[in-house]
């Protein structure tokens, strides 16, 4: 069998490259790739060579949201089984460390993440991932229903850092992939009223379309006016869910959220911004940040399973490995919202 990658060579450059079959390891079973979402995150790499201190100085293979089937057990895997279809949680802490052993393993300094330098994705036909953060499809969940399970938990641990519950205003910044998961989840959680905002007047429509109650065009620049104007339209949010990371944007949304509420950072924009922290302080508005996610997994498979939302009308663009530069020049066009490669080996 062939193992053919897609690797990050340089600045713009990627290539399909032919690498052995990689064996897993104790703990570890061999997957047969079929899915892989790109994310904005592979974009970055692609073109800066970096994101943030995470700086790419050796080829690397791209891609971290992914499903597959476990085609090889390695010494001591008892929770899987060879032909099994898996959703691949790509982060993978120490699971020693104060913060695994509590739960939030998402905190580990030493955690291994597929695609963040020097540790190679998964845009592969074949990977080696843990098996204990391998994850069983229900058979009613597809494949590439289960490579969307990664940007799901995003969405499922902004709505859970947030507290969203039954009959929740909600305000939702930000109208890409992840906020539309985090609108889907608020939904599922019960909340009454979404407003979606955006620059962009197609990711509004698509908002609309699965599921918003509320979109807002952002026309006006004053952050204060803006969040004027999504009060207007479902009164103060108690919890609003910031997914662009940009300054104006965070703004808005400490000063449209209602006395007590919570916002949640999900976008990662600039190092260091300006936030009005007196009226957030005040206000005893709780901001809080969140980090990927943790103990997500199964919670959004079942999300999934149950029909309790739909995560492939996500999906505008599907390609084939051989296809994987076309793949990541449509990312960020007017229409494209997700971008999921199939890697299934033709060998």
């Amino acid at each position: 069998m062939k193992n053919f990658c897609l690797v990050l060579r340089e600045k713009d450059e990627m290539k399909l490259e032919e690498r052995p079959l990689p064996e897993p390891k104790a703990g570890e079973v061999q997957l047969s790739i079929r899915s892989v979402g790109i994310c904005g995150s592979d974009v970055s790499y692609l073109r800066k060579m970096a994101i943030g201190d995470f700086i790419v100085k050796k080829p690397m293979i791209l891609g971290h949201e992914a499903s597959g089937i476990v085609t090889k057990l390695g010494p001591g895997v008892q929770n899987l089984k060879v032909g099994d279809r898996v959703a691949v949680e790509p982060g993978v802490p120490c699971k020693a460390c104060q913060f695994c052993k509590i739960g939030r393993y998402n905190l580990c300094k030493d955690v291994v993440f597929l695609a963040t330098p020097p540790v190679d994705g998964c845009i592969a036909n074949f990977h080696c991932h843990a098996s204990d953060f391998c994850y069983n499809l229900p058979d009613n969940v597809s494949l590439e229903e289960g490579a969307l399970i990664e940007p799901l938990s995003v969405g499922v641990h902004a709505c859970k850092r947030a507290g969203v519950t039954f009959g929740d205003s909600v305000q939702i910044c930000g109208a890409g992939a992840i906020g539309l998961v985090s609108m889907l989840v608020a939904k599922s959680m019960g909340a009454a009223k979404i407003c979606v905002t955006d620059i962009a007047v197609d990711r509004l429509k698509r908002a609309k379309q699965m599921g918003a109650t509320h979109t807002l065009l952002i026309k006006e620049k004053d952050p204060k006016k803006v969040a004027e104007l999504i009060k207007e339209k479902i009164g103060e949010p108690r919890v609003t869910i910031e997914c662009s990371g940009a300054e104006s944007s965070i703004q808005t949304a400490i000063y449209a959220t209602k006395s007590g509420g919570t916002v949640v950072l999900v976008g990662m924009g600039p190092a260091q911004v300006n936030i009005p922290i007196l009226d957030a302080a005040i206000r005893e508005v709780d901001i809080r940040g969140i980090f990927r996610y943790a103990n997500t997994y199964r919670e959004a498979i079942e999300m999934v399973a149950r029909g309790d939302l739909d995560v492939k009308q996500l999906v505008t663009h599907r390609f084939q490995m051989e296809e994987s530069q076309n793949a990541f020049d449509s990312f960020g066009k007017e229409g494209v919202l997700k971008v999921v490669i199939n890697c299934e080996s033709r060998s």
